[in-house]
């Protein structure tokens, strides 16, 4: 089961668990489950993906329920609102907006010509251990909100490496000592990225649709540890 976020005549959203790809794929050959086969079985229904989240990301999740539905949300789609929250490395700066072209990932190298790709950052939280940690004497990690333009691939984790603040439990652009604590001292061995809101206009009624996604257990934890709200 997958918990259902809204749910219409022709929409469906869900919260995606961290660790579920969204459909097969070639990269991931070891999965055995997919969040479009979950839903598909969970609505009785065939859906279509209009967007993707990667495997490790949590959150909100958007599928049509058929063909026309899909078209439509897909010509519509570079208006949708998204926003992120991420925990990362280091005290983050108030505020910040990233204009840093990004090269396509295929076979998770870089190639061709860079694309434009601007994400709008905030810093909602900041928190201090008292606990040495890589050079430092003390550990510090900020709760960031992102909201991309646009939907390159890894552009939030890419952008937040491109600033020296990468996303904690992020094996690929994050610090692996950082990733590390967070394992021993907090228990976290997930990428600490979740699609929060998104917020689009219904591709049929035209009505403002504003869906969100409470955090997953693992995230909500360390919330409670640094004695941040759930809300923001």
């Amino acid at each position: 089961m997958i918990d259902i976020l809204f749910h219409d005549k022709v929409l469906v959203a869900v919260n995606k668990p961290s660790g579920l790809l969204v459909h097969k794929s070639w990269v991931a050959k070891d999965a055995k489950e997919f969040a479009l086969q979950t839903v598909r079985d969970q609505i009785g229904c065939h859906v279509y993906p209009i967007h993707r989240l990667d495997r490790p990301t949590s959150g909100v999740l958007l599928f049509a329920k058929n063909p026309d539905t899909a078209t439509l949300c897909a010509q519509a789609w570079p208006q949708a609102n998204k926003t992120y929250w991420a925990i990362v490395r280091g005290y983050f700066p108030a505020e910040v907006f990233v204009d840093h072209p990004l090269k396509t990932l295929a076979d998770y190298g870089e190639q061709g010509e860079a694309q434009d790709a601007q994400t709008a950052f905030r810093c909602l939280q900041q928190f201090c251990l008292p606990i040495p940690v890589d050079k430092y004497p003390e550990a510090r990690y900020s709760l960031v909100e992102a909201k991309p333009l646009q939907g390159r691939t890894h552009q939030i984790r890419r952008h937040l490496k491109h600033l020296s603040h990468p996303i904690i439990g992020d094996p690929r652009y994050g610090k692996s000592v950082h990733n590390h604590f967070f394992t021993e001292h907090l228990g976290s061995q997930r990428l600490l990225l979740h699609a929060r809101e998104l917020h689009i206009q219904h591709p049929h009624s035209g009505a403002d649709l504003i869906i969100s996604a409470p955090l997953d257990s693992a995230m909500q934890h360390i919330f409670e540890r640094f004695n941040w709200p759930a809300t923001q």
